[in-house]
């Protein structure tokens, strides 16, 4: 079974950074394409970044309302992937969810295979 562990979630104030931890285990984190997702209270679960690695490069996703701010980036030593949250306003605020599938699914629209339990961001005014 493939686990997937978040952490880093917070309370801070608007125009604070926080930066999210995904630790996988369980299985070999260079097959995952990772991604991190969002749930506010009252809204649906948004897509925010992913990141996908084929050898040495890397590629990158990032939801427009993040573009700029947020960084998604991997760490193939410590089985991690992070999510940078950078100038965070309270529209950010929400549950954070680190969700893993084959790098090697052709579908966009293919599950998610494993999901975190998520970490909680909360961003006042």
């Amino acid at each position: 079974q493939v686990h997937v562990v978040e952490s880093g979630g917070g309370q801070v104030q608007t125009g604070a950074s926080l930066t999210l931890s995904c630790v996988v285990s369980g299985g070999d984190f260079s097959d995952y394409a990772m991604s991190w997702f969002r749930q506010a209270p009252g809204k649906e679960r948004e897509f925010v970044a992913g990141v996908n690695w084929f050898g040495l490069r890397s590629t990158t996703d990032y939801a427009s309302s993040v573009q700029g701010r947020f960084t998604i980036s991997r760490d193939d030593a410590k089985n991690t992937v992070y999510l940078q949250m950078n100038s965070l306003i309270p529209e950010d605020t929400g549950l954070y969810y680190c969700a893993a599938r084959s790098k090697w699914e052709s579908d966009p629209d293919a599950p998610y295979d494993y999901w975190g339990q998520g970490t909680q961001v909360s961003v006042s005014s």
